[in-house]
């Protein structure tokens, strides 16, 4: 999977290293269909997202995180199949925290 090219879907200056990180965070589970993809509408699967990667690479919690994951759940509504690599790499860049992922 290109992720570059799809996070350029919606952002101009793709952080190749940052890329990287993010998967290679993510690690196994991206090789599951299922678990590659983020679902905006399971609440289960947001406060995963919220108690793992927003909380344990952007140091992000609260009400920020919730407005930056809601600003990443809209920005990509139109994407029926939102990739995980790509919506934390939104969500760090929606928090003004890609530095945390230098």
């Amino acid at each position: 999977m290109d992720y570059a090219a799809d996070i350029a879907k919606y952002t101009a200056n793709v952080d190749e290293k940052a890329v990287e990180k993010i998967v290679k965070y993510c690690g196994i589970a991206l090789q599951s269909r299922d678990a590659s993809l983020v679902s905006c509408t399971d609440d289960a699967e947001l406060d995963r997202i919220r108690k793992g990667f927003a909380v344990k690479m952007l140091g992000l919690e609260g009400v920020a995180c919730d407005e930056a994951m809601n600003a990443v759940c809209e920005k990509m509504k139109a994407d029926k199949m939102k990739h995980r690599v790509t919506f934390y790499y939104l969500l760090a860049e929606a928090a003004d925290k890609m530095d945390a992922l230098a």
